[in-house]
């Protein structure tokens, strides 16, 4: 406390960012700069706020994480907010804060609703207004969903621009420079038969970007070709919002109703062209015993990364005159755009990493594996090293026990003050002061034990995480090295470089191998040497 006085802070939002609610923040905040001044005993440390954000979730408000955290900290005393909806609109998050104000002796006060979480009954009528706040939040959101559907029935445009489309007030209109851009997408499809992975370098290659697309993928060609938006249709709801309290999105698969109006606008492509695609699409996509016989086809689909520009490295293989089968990989980049090149919009497509092949990966992660096996002792030394660090310090960790038993002693001395004010031994003016030292030493103690069982319990996860190193070690000591079944469940990610290295990380163990390789030798009779193996940190 700075000079006896209780050091305040005040909480305010507004839920949106509009001018008129910004005015209202103004306003706000010069309210609680008054309300603080107006008592002799406090002094104001701040005013939090957040603009623009919504009150049923605490984990993007700035303001008040950062008014927590410096009551967290020690550094307020007491906290003002006008009312309980304007704190939390959840109630677990309300009653899960102030109690953990309370533990560290802070209390909250909501002005306008007349609670104080300090007073006896302060937490039940908390309670209360945290229920009927959000409830309120459920029924408005309601009553927003409700409105907007009623909105799209009538035709009403929500989202942003697409290729080929703008969005101005609730309404559609065509970008005549992206049109041809359009017309090719579904020409090349359907007509000409090309992949969506084909038309995406095409159109790389010959530099048609529109604004709100940076880099073609098939993934954009793909949604390009199923929206119904080209054809003059308008299908609004794809996606819902399930919670009203975290407000994640997810894809509207037969959740809700969705909202088709036929002919809403004016078309890019004709109907017919538009049925057609739908039918290709059909036609080409892949059963689910496609899906399910690909999704995770090799030992290592979806775990290895180029080392030059980030993108994954996919399967490529082809038979040889001897019947076989060469397996190799190559960046996805590389496989789509080839050599990098800069476009005729002046970015940068393809990428200069080569392909590396199948045995090359085995022998890496086979080599790598070895090499636990040689230095299984000494690693299981130096993780029980470690394990028997982090328990000294544990043994040495604040006695928390002994804090409790502090802290009840206080309470029941806290007690015995009450009844002596009682029988008339000490005045009531004695009790206040005592009754001050007692919760001032509470306050300490309570923070002291905070912080004790927060260490315990980071020093127990990571004496836990060594155990398990210890554990995942003896499993994988003993393996058949064409056991490609193993190398699935114990590669965590392989990382590619152009200069002949490869990284290596095994699940569950604390450090990655960055392997120098030489491959020799043709298709068929294909050899790697490792040259040189360097152990790395796990950043």
């Amino acid at each position: 406390m700075i000079k006896n006085k209780l050091r305040v802070a005040a909480y305010c939002r507004v839920s949106t960012d509009k001018d008129d609610q910004i005015n209202s923040l103004i306003s706000q905040r010069k309210y609680f700069a008054d309300y603080i001044t107006h008592h002799d005993d406090w002094v104001m440390i701040d005013v939090y706020y957040d603009e623009g954000i919504s009150g049923t979730q605490t984990k993007k408000r700035a303001g008040f994480n950062a008014m927590i955290e410096e009551a967290m900290q020690g550094g307020i005393d007491l906290i003002l907010t006008k009312e309980v909806c304007r704190f939390a609109r959840n109630t677990v998050d309300t009653l899960s804060y102030t109690r953990k104000l309370k533990d560290i002796g802070v209390g909250v006060i909501f002005t306008i609703d007349n609670i104080d979480t300090r007073d006896s009954d302060g937490e039940l009528r908390l309670t209360i207004m945290a229920s009927i706040a959000q409830e309120e939040s459920r029924k408005t959101s309601q009553r927003v969903k409700w409105g907007q559907k009623r909105r799209m029935e009538q035709g009403i445009v929500f989202g942003r621009d697409l290729i080929g489309y703008n969005v101005r007030n609730g309404e559609l209109t065509i970008n005549e420079e992206d049109v041809p851009i359009v017309r090719a997408i579904f020409h090349k499809y359907t007509n000409e038969g090309k992949g969506t992975h084909v038309i995406a370098r095409e159109l790389s290659e010959e530099g048609l970007h529109p604004k709100r697309v940076k880099l073609w993928s098939a993934t954009v060609i793909l949604r390009a070709l199923r929206n119904e938006k080209y054809v003059g249709d308008l299908c609004q709801k794809k996606t819902f919002t399930p919670n009203y309290l975290t407000h994640a999105k997810k894809y509207n698969r037969e959740n809700e109703e969705m909202v088709y109006l036929k002919n809403h606008h004016e078309p890019i492509i004709d109907r017919d062209l538009w049925n057609r695609t739908q039918k290709e699409l059909l036609r080409r996509a892949p059963t689910e015993e496609m899906k399910s016989k690909y999704s995770n086809r090799y030992w290592c689909s979806g775990k290895l990364y180029c080392g030059m520009c980030g993108q994954r490295y996919v399967s490529r293989t082809k038979k040889l005159k001897n019947g076989t089968t060469y397996k190799a990989w190559r960046c996805f980049a590389a496989a789509n755009h080839g050599t990098s090149k800069v476009s005729e919009d002046g970015g940068v497509i393809g990428c200069d990493n080569g392909s590396i092949n199948e045995r090359a990966l085995l022998t890496c992660v086979h080599y790598c594996i070895c090499q636990l096996q040689t230095n299984q002792k000494k690693l299981k030394k130096e993780i029980l090293q470690e394990i028997k660090t982090m328990k000294g310090i544990t043994d040495k960790k604040l006695d928390t026990k002994r804090i409790t038993e502090r802290m009840e002693n206080l309470n029941t001395k806290k007690h015995k003050a009450i009844d002596l004010m009682l029988d008339g031994l000490i005045t009531k003016a004695d009790l206040q002061e005592q009754t001050k030292w007692y919760d001032e030493q509470l306050a300490e103690l309570s923070k002291l034990l905070s912080n004790s069982q927060s260490k315990d319990k980071e020093q127990t996860k990571q004496i836990d995480v060594f155990e398990q190193y210890i554990t995942t070690l003896a499993e994988i000591m003993t393996f058949d090295e064409t056991n490609e079944t193993l190398y699935r469940e114990i590669l965590d990610k392989m990382v590619i470089y152009h200069n002949n290295i490869v990284e290596v990380w095994l699940k569950c163990v604390p450090f990655g191998m960055k392997l120098t390789i030489h491959s020799y030798g043709k298709n068929e009779d294909y050899t790697t040497d490792i040259l040189n193996m360097e152990i790395i940190e796990n950043s």
